[in-house]
């Protein structure tokens, strides 16, 4: 059984998942914007793509603290 000070998550962790969050919402941007300047249906491909990151940045969020805290 891990001691309570070795269980939890790190200073390096919580920078990883800070990172997660950032990249998926700015690639989900990112990609709606190609799409928008592909397809000129501005901004209908922006907004789906930041929620979209939005969204998969909170998944993966969740799935890491969950595994790190078990």
């Amino acid at each position: 059984m891990p001691e309570p000070s070795d269980a939890g998550l790190r200073g390096r962790d919580l920078i990883g998942l800070g990172g997660l969050l950032a990249g998926a919402v700015v690639a989900g941007t990112l990609l709606g914007l190609l799409l928008d300047r592909a397809l000129d249906s501005e901004p209908v491909f922006t907004i789906a793509g930041v929620f979209a990151g939005i969204l998969a940045g909170g998944v993966g969020f969740w799935a890491r603290v969950r595994s790190a805290l078990k």
